[in-house]
């Protein structure tokens, strides 16, 4: 029986039988207005393209209203909420929004207590149920691979060379402007979870753990500083009886069990080229504890093959991922620039192709 894309992506999520694999999507802004051209859309049509490509999710969040408290700088795009700022890069394919400046470098305790990061009380969270609404039968989550996020994001301010020195010298400057960030989003996402009530379905969060060849920080690190702050969020969200997903790029299947442990129900990235990433090695692993997402390389055949080449990475992957249940359909990261229109058309004519029950339960 056909399955609503919320029904469909609860079963994932439960391991349970599925009509289709869900699909996800994610792609810079090149590439998304490419699709919106192919599909005669508008180019702020985000709602049409996603129904094109028969994406089950849907993500909501409560808007800033809040002021700029950190001023205008030339040649940047501030953040108004962490005061990240980042510059233009031009590259052969289109170009993106590269971080910079990292303002709190050399910041000492007083800079780091006076940093004006905006408050909850900054954000709209009226909206967000009756949103959630207009989106009926679609899986809605709160959240983004930045929430709960350390030492990424923490790095945009700092540098990630200093966040790795703070973490690993128990600098006490550092570790206060990561609690600082984390309380705002806490905050944000109790109210959001408030607000927007039964409606959401999940809560995506994230943490870049690993290299392409080996991990980012020692599992004792983790555990000693990144595990009890992202045990807040996981907390949080279970208190409203809400699941949690976990994006983490790179090599980062080191730190799954720890995850099982934490209360975590799903994996986002995947990347099948880092090291212990192999979409047969995760399965093998942890296939029936942790619900898959992603695992569709957006460094490999979607950027560098043929359409041909595509399809057939596509059917590989969903042969060892799919059977027993427990994985969506997506791009590991968002869709870059350089992959040829052709090729991401492939890929989802696949997904919907090669992801239906019928092919591999």
């Amino acid at each position: 029986m056909a399955m609503t894309s919320q029904q469909r992506v609860l079963a994932a999520f439960g391991f349970a039988a599925v009509d289709r694999l869900p699909i996800n999507y994610a792609a810079n802004p090149a590439i998304d207005q490419n699709l919106k051209g192919h599909f005669g859309l508008s180019g702020n049509d985000d709602e049409g393209l996603r129904r094109a490509l028969g994406v089950d999710f849907r993500g909501i969040g409560a808007g800033y209203r809040g002021p700029n408290r950190f001023g205008e700088f030339p040649g940047r795009q501030v953040n108004p909420v962490l005061g990240i700022r980042t510059r233009y890069i031009e590259h052969s394919s289109g170009g993106y929004w590269d971080y910079c400046d990292f303002p709190l470098a050399e910041a000492d305790m007083q800079q780091v207590e006076d940093w004006p990061l905006a408050t909850a009380d900054d954000f709209d969270y009226g909206q967000l149920r009756g949103w959630a609404s207009g989106h009926e039968g679609y899986a809605i989550y709160l959240g983004d691979p930045g929430l709960g996020d350390i030492i990424n994001s923490t790095a945009m301010l700092r540098g990630m060379e200093q966040v790795l020195v703070d973490l690993a010298t128990d600098d006490p400057t550092g570790l206060r402007l990561i609690d600082r960030k984390l309380d705002l989003q806490m905050e944000v996402l109790r109210r959001s979870l408030e607000a927007a009530g039964e409606r959401v379905d999940f809560v995506w969060m994230g943490e870049d753990l690993g290299t392409q060849v080996a991990p980012l920080i020692s599992l004792e690190l983790y555990r000693k500083y990144l595990r009890p702050r992202h045990q807040r969020i996981i907390d949080l969200a279970r208190s409203f009886g809400k699941p949690v997903m976990v994006h983490t790029c790179g090599a980062s299947s080191w730190v799954y069990e720890d995850f099982i442990e934490m209360g975590v129900k799903a994996v986002d990235t995947l990347q099948p080229e880092a090291a212990g990433m192999a979409p047969a090695t995760l399965k093998q692993r942890f296939g029936g504890r942790l619900m898959m997402h992603g695992c569709i390389s957006t460094a490999g055949p979607v950027a560098n093959g043929t359409p041909a080449d595509v399809q057939r990475d596509v059917r590989q992957t969903i042969d060892i991922m799919a059977p027993g249940g427990g994985y969506c359909f997506a791009p590991t990261h968002q869709l870059q620039d350089n992959s040829p229109l052709e090729n991401v058309l492939a890929m989802y004519e696949a997904g919907r192709k090669y992801g239906s029950a019928s092919n591999w339960v």
